[in-house]
């Protein structure tokens, strides 16, 4: 990519961002990225994107999922955790209640859309930290959290000794974060793994390391409920100037599944699939031009491994 880059610039065209520095922040085991596969919902939808991963040979460190924990039977999530335990991998499940599930018009109109990941109301609050309890109960060690709130508490239950210590707060696209500041407020309140806004530039994505030690989330293929983008060639520079990161795969041209149901399965399997398939189009890219980067293995630590 440098010699086509220096052959441009004998026409005096130069890339965006050519000279941002490298980050020296990597994950626990010294690595600078690792693979997270997103809307992951059942156990079935897990044991496919396994089956393809091998089959693809990509080395899978997260599957997210977002319809939550709350639309998990006790015995479809033990099957669940049991399958990412047994994969060494961490499995991160959304809270379930939030204020697109709750009685109220205000998420689904042009201004409300933003308060879709948010929680309404005290008892919303109380339900969302029952759902996280249970999800630990049975062996979770990974949630997404899109309320501030939600994150304050959890992160307060953490340090009481009502959670797990270990528990991973993670990020949702649905409180995503455009700004070094918001980042580092997000941190601070107890944040272990942070999902920027996914249209952020290299330049963007420099300054929000610079802000916090906490691994960025970034989207490479975004869904289109979020922009659509594909970012594959540029995930080289991402890695380098804002490690460590989790490079994120969502979908072009999918449907929103949440919250997901069997009238779904087929559409979510595939979809599951091909997520795959995109991470295998994105560690070529990687091996091609950042071949000594360094993904981090299976199991490794800082992950939210079930324990169960």
């Amino acid at each position: 990519m440098k010699k086509t880059a220096a052959s441009l610039a004998k026409f005096g065209i130069a890339p965006e961002d050519a000279f941002l520095p490298a980050s020296d922040k990597r994950f626990p085991d010294g690595a600078q990225y690792r693979i997270e596969i997103p809307s992951v919902e059942t156990p079935e939808a897990l044991s496919a994107v396994l089956e393809e991963a091998d089959r693809q040979k990509v080395l899978l460190h997260r599957a997210s999922q977002g319809s939550g924990i709350m639309m998990l039977t006790d015995a479809e999530l033990t099957k669940m955790l049991r399958i990412a335990k047994d994969a060494k991998m961490e499995l991160s499940l959304f809270v379930g209640p939030r204020a697109g599930f709750d009685t109220t018009p205000q998420p689904f109109t042009a201004a409300g859309k933003v308060i879709g990941g948010s929680l309404r109301g005290g008892s919303q609050l109380v339900f969302a930290v029952e759902d996280v309890k249970r999800g630990c109960s049975l062996g979770l060690r990974s949630v997404l959290v899109a309320d501030l709130g939600l994150l304050w508490l959890l992160a307060e239950f953490k340090k009481s000794g009502e959670l797990p210590a270990n528990l991973v707060l993670k990020i949702s696209i649905l409180l995503s974060v455009p700004n070094p500041a918001t980042a580092h407020v997000l941190e601070s309140l107890g944040a272990g793994t942070i999902n920027v806004s996914p249209d952020l530039s290299l330049g963007h994505l420099s300054t929000m390391r610079g802000a916090v030690s906490a691994p960025l989330d970034i989207y490479v293929e975004v869904p289109d409920g979020f922009g659509g983008y594909i970012r594959t060639f540029e995930v080289p520079e991402m890695i380098r100037v804002a490690s460590p990161v989790y490079v994120k795969m969502g979908l072009r041209n999918a449907p929103d599944i949440y919250p997901y149901g069997e009238q779904l399965k087929n559409v979510a399997l595939a979809m599951s699939r091909e997520r795959v398939h995109r991470a295998r189009l994105v560690l070529d890219t990687i091996q091609r031009y950042a071949p000594d980067a360094v993904m981090s293995k299976a199991g490794a630590a800082g992950l939210g491994v079930p324990e169960c």
